[in-house]
């Protein structure tokens, strides 16, 4: 029944032309897949994103439950001219690179960072290997017309992560990463080598290769905030697991009109918090009983088909969907309850909780304005 998010530690965007390729980005608020047209000539260049999560985040995260699915997240921002049909891949980075605190536009170009040429700077000209690499690995470009460079990677089954969009889907990245985190979690906790672990040196994000050495033609700009953005659309890292216990089927509320109620929210919660939230569930009409007690101090449940969601109050975002694996509701002997790590949500902001119930009587969702707020 858990969610559990981690931000980038760095993110930059490096560009092929060759009017940009010692151009470091690492201070943009905007990471972008393009191919820019040469100023020169009619060659269109493409750009490439590289993002790392830290390894401490990584360990905190893997040891909440090993047992985890992994979700790189990337929210779209602004696209234009876009292709009917893009096609991007996504690969463990082979060796390290400087974020940098360089802008697309400054004047004149930074270069203190990672860029198409360096994956260092342009003092210390640490150039990405362009030939002959380690085992498992490329890199570079197939086009003679464009400058080689643009990152190293890992390559074959379990490296390799691709991700389709049409005119007609989301074009935010949701890319399952687990094979790649898996093997990021075999060399950090375990020190496993190549093929088993690798060194954690974060993604690279590209177009595939053909559309990358098509040199004639544009496949419009995929936009996506960066872990600078001043908005509340930062890339993540979801780790999701099912920890959910419920025990409690048998006397659980299969049919009936049902009141339900939250309790022990404290309304304003630390980032560094876990929070267990509980529910009273009860029928809206129970029936008429003769006994000593009130019924209202006995728990009621929720069927095991039952599940929570975050949304933001303000903008109304998604930011925990209904998940039948990953957010259901548990329930003991004190009635049904889940629980949200606060770090993985955007401190100073308020949030909303919602309850999916499924039963005899079908599907109902209970939104009676339970808010949150994360503060740092």
């Amino acid at each position: 029944m858990a969610y559990y998010s981690i931000f980038p530690q760095k993110d930059n965007t490096i560009y092929s032309n060759p009017d940009r390729d010692l151009l470091n980005t690492g201070n943009d608020e905007i990471l972008e897949l393009v191919k820019e047209r040469g100023d020169n000539n009619n060659i269109f260049y493409p750009s490439r994103i590289l993002i790392q999560f830290s390894d401490s985040d990584l360990q905190t995260a893997i040891n909440k439950n090993n047992n985890f699915t992994a979700n790189l997240q990337l929210f779209s921002t602004e696209h234009k001219n876009l292709a009917s049909t893009q096609n991007i891949e996504i690969y463990p980075i082979v060796k390290s690179w400087n974020e940098g605190t360089g802008r697309y536009s400054n004047i004149p170009t930074s270069s203190n960072g990672s860029s198409w040429k360096y994956r260092d700077n342009i003092t210390t000209k640490t150039t990405w290997l362009t030939s002959n690499f380690s085992e498992g690995s490329t890199g570079s470009i197939s086009s003679p017309l464009i400058t080689a460079g643009g990152g190293e990677w890992y390559t074959g089954s379990g490296f390799k992560i691709s991700q389709n969009f049409t005119s007609n889907t989301p074009l935010d990245i949701n890319a399952d990463v687990t094979s790649i985190v898996q093997k990021y979690s075999a060399s950090l906790l375990a020190a496993q080598a190549y093929p088993i672990g690798i060194p954690n040196r974060g993604f690279i994000i590209k177009y595939s290769d053909d559309i990358e050495t098509d040199i004639s033609s544009s496949n419009g700009d995929l936009n996506y905030f960066s872990v600078d953005t001043h908005t509340i659309f930062p890339p993540k890292l979801t780790f999701k697991w099912d920890d959910s216990i419920h025990n409690m089927q048998s006397i659980a509320k299969t049919s009936g009109e049902l009141n339900v109620s939250l309790y022990r929210n404290k309304e304003k919660y630390n980032t560094n918090e876990e929070a267990i939230f509980r529910l009273n569930v009860r029928d809206k009409y129970p029936h008429r009983t003769f006994v000593t007690s009130s019924n209202y101090l006995n728990p009621g449940y929720f069927t095991t088909s039952s599940y929570y969601s975050i949304r933001d109050a303000h903008t109304e975002e998604i930011v925990i969907p209904f998940d039948n694996n990953c957010t259901k509701l548990s329930a003991d002997n004190e009635g049904m309850y889940f629980k949200i790590f606060m770090n993985g949500l955007q401190p100073e902001r308020y949030y909303r909780l919602l309850f999916k119930h499924i039963n005899n009587d079908g599907t109902e969702i209970f939104d009676n304005n339970y808010h949150f707020k994360v503060v740092r």
